[in-house]
């Protein structure tokens, strides 16, 4: 078997290929491997190595000519049944019933990929065969019901009743072009490259998505879906020989070669900067003034130069990212917007490096370009700090040596980067994937005029420029939606009474097509594990409590590679509760202002001259079995080299000893920014915060986090920024206050994650620092939260709806039982899929029931609808109740489960993972009870499960955050209606 090899001789005889390239990957531990199917001209990539998380994945070059989505509706319908497996969903299959480690498919600008991965051999085959046969056989030619369900259809249920357009990725289409930050950099990218793929919108625009055709739709898949357009990509501990015989016979020796013109198209520089000015939605209750994005956007090389890339990387850190960064200092200092948001976006062909001022008054046009100008002319004319440079490019160097993604698979990863060179060059897969030489480089070059000519040829004499403003408009949505209203009244009124009596057919076909449940021959063709194929073990904790110079902490004894990840996590217990929301601001401030040794530009530098980061967060861990025990925390994080822990240690004493809060002005720029960013992540996540409030009317836990990181902690930072100058006194002295209470060895319990050698590191510096902490006196109090039901609908001016129910079945004396998360499974990809996401058109729907506290939550996302939604979370008992499958069904949904639970973990998320375990109570055993449950599920336990979701239904928490128009519709499911912003 060609398993991990170290050159291409090891592959032995492979006919059916052309051996075009291989490389050492030194820098990923890996060897690399480009071939060329010889019939069809299939483009290969294998990097071997010892990595058990396989990855597999099949993409194509798909440039869109317009913006109707096609490439967008393509990669959600040909996932909806295929030749060898015609069921009508095999990708919620495999997500019930495999043991992937990831299990998607992504559309971007220019390309579509497919990707899957398992540590399973026999499942890892089994997601290889449903998603090369989803791809080159899909029965979308067969189906047309496929087309209208995941793009879009008019949808009419009656002669008199109102026509609407409905659809999967129309929908969420209309949820991403509801966010000011998603509408802006999508007018970005078209505003630069019109002549090209980029300049169109390949996810789709809600405005033109209805004028695609299904045939349309079927001829850009025969154009781009076949092999000779392809790109394969195998990663990890697998028989190469095996994969590479089974991808020809099974699938690539069908094919001819066709030629596919897909070449992504250079766009030719400007002559001179050109501007663009577009329009965003604010509710008729949101204030228009000084609400203005201001973007400056450059065209930077090609994705092929690699150095530039890696380059302009630095340099965006340098300029823009960094705390006190020369360019948005200069331009916050001007008073040009309230948050300034920048990026180096490398995904494309022709790279993207943006500066964005947000907040911004209409009439500071000029003095935005003028700024960005004189800015970068004196920092040309002074040159760049060079602690910054070495700080960004050490920042970047950690992350790329570390290689820590969390949840995704690196493999999946590592592909996703070859992309960005492979697909405009067929000679260069691993561009990316050897980068070292790049870091030494650049470092070389920081006593050199090298990054200030960077400024000067491709930021100052640069003329392939845009200007994007984009503008607010109040009722915007309201607007378009009673204009689209118009046109579909208009539209059925032009139809012949055949014609209307055809489109409820339709519907009503539709409908019958989605209730219709695929036979049972077609879901036993596709391929299904055992339970004997799952390890009956769960995953073990890696706890142990040592002594330190004195001091206890919680070792996690993993492999890390030489690196120590340090939490120092304080009980926030017994502060009193009117502090709770500046607790909140203060994790926000910690690091990101002056210390007596330190401005912090210069603190930020050192952090990452000498650290992988060091950060402040927020969370709360539950006291297993208790609705209402738990220990509020912050927690400062450390990643550093063993050898770097000295100067962690220094720069941890820095921050909590000698930070300085006197800067009102420097605060007052993180309000703002705290402010702009968190209204982007709650309408972007609308799902999490949604039930994040609604848990939080009877969680004390939620109810903290909605206090220092929810809608509760925005509304709170809403008001410090509009009376900053009055408050600025009061806010200074709590912050203070906090730190006296927060900072304290009876507070402290230490997270420590490192190889058994790595706690060497800390002997000698634990004392001296524990020493350092606070002693003077405070009044400690040990209170409650007043909950209460609030139920609250929250308008916003996007066009989709989130919509949350929550409750607590512990109250109801229920206990917790692995079942649940069977249950999990069985809701999420069967019973909320169907009704909410297929039937209702949502994006997306889910559920959860935690084991530590008995809370429970149902929600939804991107949803047009609302009401609909809510009835269809009541009617789940009743489906639970009566809930009837097979043996095999049942197989499916326990292996979903433990795919779910048996996610790998990086030597991080171990140390995390057992820490979290050792705070709440939770023990090996008690997981290894959980995993028994699961494994011994029946649909008997289903159908007990019943009772506890009529329980956490029966609370009656609901949240919903959504358009003003829909809020105002269903106002009497409410108890409060407000708006989310001002």
């Amino acid at each position: 078997m060609a398993r991990n090899i170290k050159s291409s001789k090891e592959l032995g005889n492979l006919n059916e290929y052309e051996l075009l390239l291989e490389e050492e990957l030194k820098d990923i531990n890996s060897f690399g491997v480009l071939l060329k199917h010889k019939k069809t001209g299939a483009r290969v990539a294998v990097v071997s190595n010892d990595d058990n998380n396989k990855v597999f994945s099949v993409g194509f070059r798909t440039p869109p000519v317009d913006s109707t989505g096609v490439a967008h509706i393509i990669e959600h319908s040909v996932l909806c049944g295929s030749r060898d497996f015609p069921a009508k969903d095999p990708f919620i299959e495999l997500a019930k019933g495999s043991l992937n480690t990831f299990l998607n498919a992504m559309t971007y600008p220019d390309k579509t990929i497919y990707p899957v991965a398992s540590c399973n051999e026999q499942d890892f085959q089994n997601l290889m065969h449903v998603y090369m046969d989803a791809v080159f056989y899909p029965n979308i030619y067969k189906k047309q019901e496929i087309f209208r369900q995941e793009g879009w259809h008019y949808e009419l249920e009656k002669e008199d009743g109102e026509l609407i357009y409905n659809g999967v990725v129309y929908n969420e289409m209309k949820g991403a072009f509801s966010s000011p930050e998603q509408l802006l950099f999508r007018t970005i990218q078209n505003s630069l490259f019109p002549d090209t793929a980029y300049g169109v919108e390949s996810g789709g625009d809600p405005e033109y998505i209805p004028d695609l055709t299904y045939e349309n739709f079927l001829d850009f898949h025969k154009r781009y879906y076949h092999p000779s357009n392809s790109y394969i990509y195998l990663y990890g501990d697998m028989d190469i020989n095996e994969k590479l015989t089974w991808l020809h016979e099974k699938y690539l020796k069908d094919f001819d070669y066709l030629f596919v013109d897909s070449e992504i198209r250079f766009q030719e520089p400007f002559a001179e900067r050109r501007e663009l000015i577009s329009y965003y939605p604010l509710s008729e209750q949101e204030d228009a003034a000084a609400n203005t994005y201001f973007s400056y956007n450059l065209s930077i090389g090609t994705n092929l130069d690699r150095e530039l890339c890696m380059a302009f990387q630095v340099l965006e850190y340098v300029l823009l990212s960094a705390p006190g960064a020369p360019l948005k200092q200069a331009l916050l200092d001007a008073g040009i917007g309230k948050d300034i948001i920048s990026s180096f976006d490398s995904d494309t062909y022709q790279p993207i490096f943006s500066v964005v001022s947000k907040n911004a008054e209409k009439d500071q046009r000029e003095e935005f370009l003028k700024v960005i100008k004189t800015t970068l002319e004196s920092l040309v004319k002074k040159g760049l700090d060079e602690k910054s440079l070495k700080a960004a490019i050490n920042y970047y160097e950690f992350k790329y040596r570390e290689a820590d993604f969390g949840q995704f698979p690196k493999g999946l990863m590592y592909g996703i980067q070859m992309l960005s060179s492979w697909l405009y060059d067929d000679g260069k897969p691993f561009l990316k994937l050897n980068s070292n030489v790049i870091f030494e480089n650049l470092k070389s070059k920081i006593n050199t005029d090298y990054y200030v000519r960077l400024i000067e040829n491709y930021l100052l004499g640069n003329p392939h420029v845009t200007l994007v403003t984009l503008l607010p408009k109040q009722g915007l949505t309201s607007k378009k939606e009673a204009q689209l209203k118009e046109k579909l009244q208009a539209y059925k009124e032009s139809l012949t009474k055949e014609e209307i009596t055809r489109l409820i057919e339709d519907t009503i076909n539709l409908k019958k097509y989605q209730d219709t449940p695929s036979t049972k021959e077609e879901l036993e063709s596709i391929p299904l594990l055992s339970v004997e194929d799952i390890d009956k073990k769960s995953q073990p904790f890696y706890n142990e409590e040592k002594d330190v110079d004195g001091i206890t902490i919680v070792h996690h004894d993993v492999f890390t590679n030489g690196i120590a990840y340090m939490r120092l996590i304080f009980d926030l217990e017994e502060i009193p509760k009117e502090l709770t929301p500046y607790i909140g601001l203060l994790s926000s401030v910690l690091g990101l202002v002056d210390t007596e040794h330190y401005s912090y530009l210069e603190l930020s530098n050192e952090i990452n001259i000498h650290t992988g980061g060091i950060s402040c967060d927020l969370s709360f861990y539950g006291r297993k079995g208790s609705t209402s025990e738990y220990l509020p925390a912050l927690i400062l994080d450390v990643k550093a080299l063993y050898e770097e822990m000295d100067d962690a240690f220094d720069l941890l004493k820095e921050i909590i000893s000698f930070t300085k809060f006197d800067d009102k002005k420097r605060i007052q720029e993180i309000i703002s920014e705290i402010k702009s960013r968190l209204l982007m992540h709650i309408t972007s996540a609308g799902h999490s915060a949604a039930v994040d409030r609604a848990m939080s009317y009877f969680s004390e836990s939620s109810r903290f986090s909605e206090e220092t990181k929810g809608i509760s902690f925005y509304k709170f930072i809403e008001g410090l920024d509009a009376g900053f100058k009055e408050k600025a006194d009061e806010v200074i002295s709590k912050l203070k206050l906090l730190m006296c209470y927060i900072f304290r060895k009876e507070n402290l319990i230490i997270s420590f994650t490192s190889g058994e050698d790595g706690l060497d590191t800390l002997k000698g510096k634990l004392l001296p620092f524990v020493e350092q902490l606070k002693e003077e006196p405070v009044e400690k109090l040990a209170e409650h939260f007043e909950l209460r039901k609030a139920n609250e609908g929250f308008k916003t001016s996007g066009q989709v709806q989130y919509v949350a129910r929550t409750g607590n079945f512990f109250q109801s004396g229920y206990e917790y039982t692995g079942a649940l998360d069977v249950l999990k499974v069985i809701m999420s990809y069967e019973y909320l899929w169907n009704n909410i996401r297929v039937k209702g058109g949502a994006y997306g729907c889910m559920c959860g029931f935690s084991s530590i506290s008995g809370n429970g939550y149902f929600t939804s996302y991107r949803d047009p609808n609302l009401k609909e939604t809510n009835e269809v979370y009541d009617r789940a008992v009743d489906y639970i109740r009566n809930f009837t499958v097979d043996d095999r069904d049942m197989t499916k949904y326990i292996i979903g489960t433990i795919s779910n639970i048996d996610t790998p973990r990086t030597p991080r998320m171990k140390g995390d993972v057992s820490m979290g375990a050792f705070l709440t109570g939770v023990t090996e055993a008690d997981i290894q009870k959980q995993r028994d449950q699961i494994l011994g599920a029946t649909k008997e336990d289903i159908r007990k499960l019943s009772d506890i979701v009529q329980a956490i239904l029966d609370c009656g928490n609901l949240c919903v955050i959504g358009s003003e128009n829909k809020i105002e519709q269903n106002k009497d499911l409410f108890l409060e209606v407000k708006n989310l912003s001002k």
